[in-house]
């Protein structure tokens, strides 16, 4: 072999190493790019096993846990939610076409012909998040449910409860409502005319955007809040409901921002008149704390400090009374743990449906529990009218606006019902005496 043939094997093999040096790198570029790139990782959920499982728990023919179990982690009877799911599944058969959040629970066949969740599967996940104020992911392992589908659960179940069940379990309460709660008032903390109790409670929120907090944000509390205004009458039935306020309002700035009082200054409120003292008053009242609701003629307030045996005898009695919407305050929140606890959601639309969806549902079990003083008549029941400015004109209607406000606002009534109220306390006082 010549010196020139082995010059050039020499080349070739030099060639050769090149090209499987550049095929190496190559490969190792192409497996770091692979790396890089995150596939997501496919978790097949056993939803059928799931829902036989939770059918065999609670609903089959004679379930594993007793209804005292089933009371305890749904926080009403088997009845009453079977009836909120049945609710929902007419709903979805009558109405067409379906709005997004009843749509949401229809039971749809995913690509591989598996059918979807349940009803009865949506609903439970939404009621354990407001029952234990637990994270959407906690209900993967036993409802087999993603995180992503849990929060849908429990954002479109507030949806069509309250669309369900507002009309109906938050009313305003009409003549035989008002005449009910007069009797019962009367009986039970002696008095007359009495329609509830009135008082803030404050809802802590943790992910309250930044720019936010000086409006949301008070000195005493960790978080920023967010206001619930509500009137509750003895057997904790909650009548109005009015949330969404800043928590660094005072009571009183959120009476002005409610809407309390719309009807009886549009002037088409019921017409109740009671009795006290041999006085006839047209429109019942409500108790409300001495220092934070102001002196209106629709709120009855106890003394800051009591001169004489009769005061103190009323200021024992009102503030007595008064502790009736304390009650439904921690009824609420000790059913409701979500309320109870600094809430977690972003935006003030999605925590106003949760908090009228937890009132919802506990004047629903309320009302099961035959709590309730009052019944719903869908016969009897008409809702209050509405108002055209058109027929009557808007000259006419400020005209009716301006007195009743001027009524509300009168200084002279707030003494005269509570003078009255004292003798006719005192009265009884003196009777069982």
């Amino acid at each position: 072999m010549s010196d020139y043939e082995s010059d050039d094997s020499d080349v070739q093999d030099f060639k050769d190493l090149d090209m499987i040096f550049e095929l190496g790198r190559l490969e190792q570029q192409e497996q770091e790019e692979a790396e890089r790139v995150h596939h997501r990782n496919y978790i097949y959920r056993e939803r059928v096993e799931a829902e036989a499982r939770l059918m065999a728990d609670y609903f089959g023919p004679r379930p594993k846990y007793p209804d005292y179990y089933f009371r305890l982690r749904y926080r009403m009877s088997r009845k009453l939610f079977l009836d909120i799911v049945s609710g929902i599944e007419n709903y979805i058969e009558t109405y067409h076409p379906l709005s997004p959040h009843f749509d949401f629970f229809r039971v749809r066949p995913d690509a591989t012909g598996i059918p979807g969740f349940s009803v009865i599967m949506k609903c439970t996940s939404a009621i354990r998040q407001l029952a234990y104020g637990v994270t959407p992911d906690s209900l993967d392992e036993y409802l087999q449910m993603g995180s992503h589908c849990a929060r849908d659960c429990l954002d479109f179940f507030t949806m069509c409860v309250i669309e369900l069940f507002m009309p109906k379990y938050l009313r305003k309460p009409d003549f035989n409502d008002i005449q009910k709660l007069y009797t019962a008032h009367n009986n039970i903390h002696g008095f007359p005319g009495m329609l509830g109790s009135i008082d803030c409670m404050h809802w802590e929120w943790r992910n309250c955007p930044k720019a936010w907090h000086g409006q949301f944000g008070r000195g005493d509390k960790k978080y920023p809040t967010i206001l619930l205004e509500a009137v509750a009458s003895y057997d904790l039935w909650i009548w109005h409901a009015f949330f969404g306020v800043a928590g660094a309002n005072n009571d009183l700035t959120v009476l002005n921002n409610s809407p309390l009082f719309d009807d009886l200054l549009d002037g088409i409120d019921p017409v109740a008149p009671f009795e006290c003292n041999g006085v006839t008053f047209e429109k019942g009242y409500y108790l409300a704390d001495d220092m934070a609701f102001p002196t209106w003629a629709s709120f009855v307030k106890s003394f800051t400090v009591a001169s004489s045996e009769k005061n103190v005898l009323y200021k024992r009695k009102q503030e007595g009374a008064r502790k009736d919407i304390e009650r439904a305050f921690g009824v609420l929140q000790g059913r409701w743990r979500i309320i109870s606890q600094p809430t977690r959601a972003w935006t003030i639309n999605k925590l106003r449906r949760v908090m009228h969806t937890c009132i919802i549902l506990h004047n629903m079990i309320l009302e099961d529990q035959k709590y309730a003083l009052t019944e719903f008549d869908e016969d009897v029941y008409i809702l209050s009218p509405t108002k055209n400015i058109l027929d009557i004109g808007f000259s006419a209607t400020c005209d009716i606006r301006r007195k009743k406000d001027k009524e509300l606002h009168d200084k002279n009534t707030h003494p005269k019902l509570q003078r009255n109220i004292i003798e006719h306390l005192w009265q009884q006082h003196q009777q069982e005496h």
